[in-house]
């Protein structure tokens, strides 16, 4: 099943600047093959449900490696079955529904 993820992994206890996981765990989506999106709060995430959960587990198993003795993650998932839709559908639907 494909799904389109929202993903935030907080390092606890690492510091203040966190910059440096969530580059880590870009790295991680990446090399894992999905497609992605960074924003300001998190990682926009396309792909099939396997393949997400393991990239979330991945990103976890990287922040950890990397010292942080904690990990806080907010997890939101959107899946369709009348048809398929990719992150830039989403985002093209409601740009095309503003006012000019």
């Amino acid at each position: 099943m494909n799904m389109i993820a929202d993903l935030t992994v907080v390092p606890i206890g690492a510091g203040v600047s966190l910059s440096k996981y969530v580059a880590a765990c870009e790295d991680v989506l990446k090399q894992l093959g999905l497609k992605t999106t960074l924003h300001p709060n998190g990682t926009a995430i396309e792909g099939e449900w396997d393949a997400v959960m393991a990239a979330v587990k991945a990103c976890h198993e990287k922040v950890h490696a990397m010292g942080a003795p904690r990990v806080f993650t907010t997890l939101k998932i959107g899946t369709r079955t009348d048809r398929e839709q990719t992150l830039e559908d989403k985002v093209d639907s409601v740009v095309a529904k503003q006012e000019k």
